[in-house]
């Protein structure tokens, strides 16, 4: 088993998949965010364990029509560099957008159409969520917004969307390291960097720990001795 393999056996969901979960954190400690947080939903998702119409229904994400524009940061497939710190202003004063579609249609998803002005790429993190826990890069929608925020310093508003799900602490807890690494970044570039540098190392880890354990010989060679 791999070293992050065996991060993620170590995170034990508390949850379900059910929409219904909530956090028992007390809500009126809350801060109100600053800025707008929307979505673009193309209704490919199961109503019942989608988090942006969750988030929705909480009034935490604002949903936006597909033809409308948005003119923050916007997390999309088509962006052409990472979410980094120095992202911050565009996020305090103009937002964050995610798009909210099935992983497994997002082919046939028109993403392109959207043509944002900030359009960003996450780094490698791995997914907490129900339905692709474990799967590095697939995050759900409440995920998405939770990392962009962490990076850009909004970290405890990462962690006020995280806990209207009750399995939300494990985003954290699995991608703790990577995170602030990425937070503590200049710009785009450097976020690449650490990012690829954090990925060698893991793959490395990885090696290590299959070249340190036995190699037990096979019932038939036993039996021959």
């Amino acid at each position: 088993m791999s070293i992050l393999e065996e991060k993620i056996d170590n995170l034990t969901l508390s949850t379900s998949s059910s929409d219904a979960d909530t956090s028992s954190d007390d809500s009126s400690s809350e801060e109100e965010v600053t800025f707008p947080v929307a979505m673009w939903d193309f209704n490919q998702c199961d109503p019942k364990k989608c988090s942006g119409r969750k988030l929705a229904r909480l009034k935490l994400i604002k949903t936006i029509k597909v033809k409308q524009k948005f003119p923050g940061i916007v997390l999309t497939p088509t962006g052409n560099k990472c979410v980094s710190p120095a992202d911050r202003d565009i996020v305090s004063t103009k937002g964050i957008a995610v798009v909210d579609c099935s992983w497994a249609r997002i082919d046939e998803t028109p993403i392109a159409a959207l043509k944002p002005q900030h359009g960003r790429l996450l780094p490698f993190l791995v997914a907490a969520n129900p339905i692709n826990y474990g799967r590095p890069c697939q995050l759900s929608c409440v995920e998405a917004i939770a990392a962009t925020m962490y990076i850009t310093g909004y970290k405890k508003w990462a962690v006020q969307y995280l806990d209207k799900f009750s399995w939300g602490h494990s985003f954290i807890e699995l991608n703790k390291n990577i995170l602030e690494i990425y937070s503590s970044c200049s710009d785009s570039q450097s976020v690449v960097v650490q990012q690829n540098k954090y990925i060698e190392e893991e793959q490395k880890k990885q090696e290590e720990d299959r070249e340190a354990k036995p190699d037990f010989p096979s019932s038939s060679e036993s039996e021959s001795d």
